[in-house]
């Protein structure tokens, strides 16, 4: 039985589905009594004018706080791993149709290079959901789902391994001007859509076990920096952050920079780990879930 239509038949008043089928019958009924067509008439909870205005965003944001809760409870999710990494990366098969498209110049050899590289880290998000799904029900922590930020690239190869292995994952995709599109693989139920950055974010984190970044832009920057940032300032328990692809974030970054100046402590660069294949990433999550659960 459907949970929301279960929940409906566990208390005596009429619920409020009830009520607001009620209203629209009246409304039906009696559609041009001016009173029923004033907006101050309207149950609070459809309308839309009043949920949407200034006032009521605090509730809005409770919102977008309860329902994505819910539902994953509702699903037994109680733990997962946090894949993140650029919406840009492509898999090989829409890498080699790109490369055909490519000109044969100093430039097309260049794109070509990058396209291949982004390829590489899509199989290996790929790879390492799958272990995820396929090894974690087995081990001493117990299962542990997929979560990503919903849209395509590295975010498409985490739930598609997952999906691979038959395991249930999750999709947190926000309202962008340039709508972002849930990619196919995640699990329909499991598929949430947010305006609110920050309680997007909190979802992230409220179950994640362990943290794993590939190359990305802005937005992967942003999630990685405050995930480090929470760990430092003692915000959210200790979990596994690992960085993928030592290559390409070791030109990035230069946090010796920070050390040196006196901006961050020389155990804070200790917080994230480097790593270049799935099986790496694999092994150093459950080992760093291993150290930490000494300290529980």
């Amino acid at each position: 039985m459907d949970r929301r239509k279960a929940n409906k038949r566990q208390h005596l008043f009429n619920s409020a589905a009830d009520d607001v089928q009620h209203a629209r019958d009246m409304d039906r009924e009696v559609q041009t009594h001016p009173l029923l067509q004033a907006p101050a008439y309207r149950l609070a909870f459809t309308d839309e004018d009043y949920l949407l205005s200034e006032e009521m965003r605090a509730v809005r944001l409770m919102l977008e706080l309860s329902k994505p809760e819910s539902e994953l409870r509702a699903n037994g999710i109680q733990q997962t791993i946090v894949m993140f990494g650029s919406a840009r990366t492509m898999s090989r098969e829409d890498v080699a149709a790109q490369l055909a498209e490519l000109p044969d110049s100093e430039a097309g050899r260049k794109k070509g290079e990058a396209l291949k590289k982004g390829a590489a880290y899509y199989e290996e998000a790929r790879t390492l959901a799958g272990l995820i799904a396929r090894e974690s029900p087995s081990s001493k922590y117990g299962e542990m789902h997929v979560i990503t930020g919903g849209g395509p690239g590295v975010m498409e190869a985490a739930n598609r391994g997952a999906q691979e292995q038959g395991a249930k994952s999750i999709g947190l995709n926000i309202v962008l001007p340039h709508e972002q599109f849930p990619n196919p693989y995640i699990t329909p139920e499991l598929c949430f859509r947010f305006h609110y950055f920050a309680i997007r974010k909190m979802h992230f984190l409220m179950r994640a076990k362990a943290l794993v970044v590939f190359p990305g832009g802005f937005g992967t920057l942003d999630e990685l920096f405050e995930t480090l940032t929470l760990v430092q300032t003692n915000k959210i328990k200790p979990l596994p952050i690992l960085i993928f692809g030592k290559e390409y974030w070791s030109r990035l970054l230069n946090l010796e920079v920070m050390v040196e100046d006196g901006m961050i402590s020389p155990e804070d660069v200790s917080l994230f780990r480097y790593v270049d294949t799935a099986q790496e990433a694999w092994r150093l999550i459950q080992e760093g879930l291993d150290e930490l659960s000494e300290f529980d």
